[in-house]
């Protein structure tokens, strides 16, 4: 007889939950079923149940809900640092496309294996993929651990014959979404339309559809620069894309969209009323020069907004911690106003907020019930001193920067990172095989 797995309990110096109450316990303890990948109990550790059986481990160190990007194209780690000094729609569509548009499945699944490497080894868990090649990202995700929204993208630019809105693009994501999907899983699949300005309101609409009627979440970009949509705009007597986006129906159902630089209070208005989340991108947004987000309106407004990286290529990292410090520091800035977006604030942005815009209600706290995905975090750096109350700890956590070490994670009730190594991942072969097709691909677009 094959005895089952025994209860885990694991001992920290610090527990932040990023609860509803944003509770704090130290020292703290948590208790997981490793079997189904659930907390089971978490609390001050000096008041731990009696639970016949459990496992302890003292880690100590400070421990926290697995963080939560909203918006990322992860196997573009094979595009890292090209078309560098470029605006938006010239390093699209002079560089990004080009490359991608000799990517093969293979090249996708090293891209996003990589990436995925890249991200639990900065405590990032989940993350929300747009991109194509959707298989292929998958099973690279499932491999590395990872949890997983992947929203196939539709572009009308790239693969259009495979990934556009022609040849039974909107049956393959329905197939995806059925062969995939698991609301109580690893994997979840959404729909992606890559945005209104290239494939049309009425794409987008039919889109939102399918949507609706896989009950899942629709994932787009909007309003990213300035000049974007101007064309779509022109050619619809000058209304906004959000006012059309919303006229057609998009905005009906689960919405994530990501960016939303450029946005009016009338626009906002649409977005809080149809409750469409945002995904704010401050590095992205900044590097391509495309604006601030107006974060702390969105907010004040009551829409969820989550933290995203966008592509590594546009980063150029996936460290979501570089988001977490730069959100509130660009939104401070923007408004003259310390007051504008608090480190606690940003720290929810990365794990509860984002969870729920993805409409991952069990992911990015540590609560009875939610998924076991946490990180540990060492401490020991001195930038982490003094702290003398919780306020301090928290602000230590946001603003410290590239001080933080995450020496281990956990996902759903799995290790995938231990003293800083990645477990599920060959992070040297990964490195080697996207080194060569990266220079295949740069070499082939003439790029």
């Amino acid at each position: 007889m094959t005895s089952s797995p025994a209860p885990v309990r694991l001992v920290a110096d610090v527990v932040v939950t990023c609860d509803e109450r944003s509770t704090v316990y130290e020292p703290g303890a948590i208790d997981f079923d490793s079997t189904d990948g659930r907390i089971m109990w978490v609390g001050d550790a000096n008041l731990v149940p009696d639970t016949p059986g459990i496992v302890t481990h003292d880690i100590g160190g400070v421990v926290l809900p697995g963080l939560v990007n909203t918006h990322a194209h992860t196997p573009m780690t094979l595009m890292r640092g090209a078309g560098d000094n470029l605006p938006l729609m010239r390093w699209l569509t002079e560089v990004m496309w080009p490359r991608e548009g000799r990517m093969t499945p293979d090249d996708a699944w090293w891209g996003m294996t990589l990436g995925s490497a890249e991200m639990l080894l900065a405590g990032v868990t989940t993350s929300c993929e747009m991109y194509l090649f959707e298989e292929a990202v998958i099973d690279a995700a499932r491999a590395s651990g990872a949890r997983l929204m992947m929203t196939p993208g539709v572009l009308s630019v790239l693969h259009a014959d495979a990934f556009g809105m022609g040849s039974g693009r909107m049956d393959t994501i329905a197939e995806v979404h059925r062969n995939h999907h698991d609301a109580t899983g690893r994997i979840r699949v959404g729909v992606a339309p890559h945005s209104a300005y290239d494939l049309g309101i009425e794409r987008c609409g039919e889109l939102a559809a399918l949507a609706r009627d896989l009950d899942t979440l629709l994932h787009i970009h909007l309003a990213e620069t300035r000049d974007e949509a101007a064309e779509l705009e022109a050619a619809n007597g000058g209304r906004r894309t959000v006012e059309l986006l919303a006229d057609a129906g998009v905005f009906e159902g689960q919405v994530l969209a990501a960016h939303c630089v450029w946005l009016d209070e009338a626009d906002l208005a649409i977005l809080a009323e149809a409750d469409v989340a945002v995904a704010h991108c401050p590095v992205s947004n900044m590097k391509l020069g495309s604006g601030a987000a107006p974060v702390a309106a969105m907010r004040a407004a009551g829409i969820t907004v989550g933290l995203g990286t966008d592509g590594p290529a546009s980063n150029d990292t996936l460290d979501l911690w570089e988001e977490v410090k730069l959100a509130p520091l660009l939104a401070r800035l923007t408004a003259h106003d310390p007051l504008a977006l608090s480190a606690g604030d940003a720290l929810t942005m990365a794990s509860r907020a984002g969870a729920a815009a993805l409409g991952m209600e069990t992911v990015g706290h540590l609560s009875p019930g939610a998924q076991a995905d946490f990180v540990r975090l060492d401490p020991s750096h001195l930038a982490f001193s003094p702290v003398t109350n919780q306020t301090e700890l928290l602000a230590h956590l946001v603003w410290a920067g590239p001080s933080r070490r995450v020496t281990d994670v956990w996902v759903s009730g799995h290790q995938v990172v231990a003293d800083g190594n990645c477990l599920t991942v060959d992070i040297e072969q990964a490195r080697h095989e996207v080194q060569r097709r990266a220079q295949r691909l740069a070499s082939e677009s003439g790029t």
